[in-house]
């Protein structure tokens, strides 16, 4: 067989780590550090490593560098919502964070069961996972999976239940108090509060946010108390009726989430009641389909569930590197203002 143009042999393997320590005239132990960033590498010999490398097209082999450090480049992430507006947001940042390290995620669906998590957990193990985050579908905290699991566990949105497991969680207290704020920083002194279900930890502690910026300012909810109910475009338009009825010169109003809002803001316009000339609406979420396409735009707290998602794939990356964080992370809320309040 003719030799190919100009000498070279075509290549039929994949490129090895010795090819690249022959072109760069370097031992092999030097070429995995080189490409692994160790130290104890010259600069001038790692640049010499990585334009061999380069000029070969090596591509290191991903279960051969697992067999090495012990890792498998994989993480699971185990959530009860799928559908839920709250764990799919945390999910994106989570796997933005995920694309910038190179790591593959599997995810899974436990829908809310107890024996189908376990499953998932026992496949996501199956796969020699690296660490594994569970999302959870409300704020409440939730059981622990417990210390014997082989690899790090980040709790996200729900917190564990044991303090030394490491969980990512909304500060719902800070943003009740944001949005009292904004609106007593809009004039507003007769306030009143339409909460949503009051089983749930985020409506309790929304409310408490809130209840003690009012103090801060000298003043308390009309009523005494919030309206607990549920976190429905309905039970807004009720709750809104009802507090007009009690207060008929209310100024403000502050909703336990956008669909609430979004039902008061229904309520007025009903009465003939003008936003936010006549009353300020505030909510909580940020839930864009809702609170731009209200009528006026919901001004708002957004959790920044993204941000949530992304520094539990910190921690877990983190605590995969040994170093654990344990106990419980918040991230902060933000006020998103919009047409349902204004400044008096």
């Amino acid at each position: 067989m003719p030799e190919p143009a100009g000498g070279f042999e075509k290549r039929s393997r994949p490129t090895t780590l010795r090819d690249v320590a022959e072109l760069a005239g370097v031992s092999i132990a030097t070429v995995s550090k080189s490409l692994n960033g160790r130290e104890h590498v010259h600069p001038k010999t790692r640049e010499r490593v990585l334009l061999a490398a380069e000029k070969l097209r090596f591509a290191p082999n991903s279960l051969a560098q697992g067999l090495l450090t012990g890792r498998t480049g994989t993480v699971g992430l185990l959530t009860s919502d799928m559908e839920g507006r709250f764990s799919l947001p945390i999910l994106v940042g989570t796997e933005d964070a995920f694309g910038t390290d190179s790591t593959s995620a599997f995810l899974c669906d436990a829908r809310g069961d107890a024996i189908r998590e376990k499953h998932h957990i026992r496949a996501l193990l199956g796969r020699r996972v690296d660490g594994l985050i569970v999302v959870g579908d409300k704020t409440d905290p939730r059981p622990s999976l417990g210390q014997t699991l082989p690899v790090p566990v980040v709790y996200a949105y729900a917190p564990s239940d044991d303090p030394s497991d490491i969980s990512v969680i909304s500060d719902n207290v800070q943003a009740g108090r944001i949005a009292a704020e904004h609106v007593i920083s809009c004039g507003r002194r007769r306030i009143a509060y339409v909460a949503g279900d009051i089983t749930y930890a985020a409506a309790r502690d929304r409310v408490a946010g809130a209840v003690d910026a009012l103090q801060a300012a000298g003043l308390e909810l009309l009523g005494g108390e919030a309206l607990y109910g549920a976190w429905t475009e309905e039970w807004g338009r009720g709750a809104m009726r009802t507090l007009l009825t009690r207060f008929p010169d209310l100024d403000a109003v502050l909703c336990g989430s956008d669909q609430i809002a979004r039902g008061a803001l229904d309520a007025l316009r009903d009465l003939g009641r003008s936003v936010p000339y006549d009353v300020a609406v505030m909510a909580h979420d940020n839930w864009e389909p809702i609170a731009t396409q209200a009528r006026p735009p919901l001004s708002t707290i957004d959790m920044q569930l993204e941000l949530l998602g992304r520094r539990a794939a910190e921690l877990l990356f983190d605590a995969i590197g040994g170093n654990v964080q344990p106990g419980i992370h918040t991230v902060s809320a933000k006020l998103v203002t919009r047409g349902s309040t204004a400044l008096a």
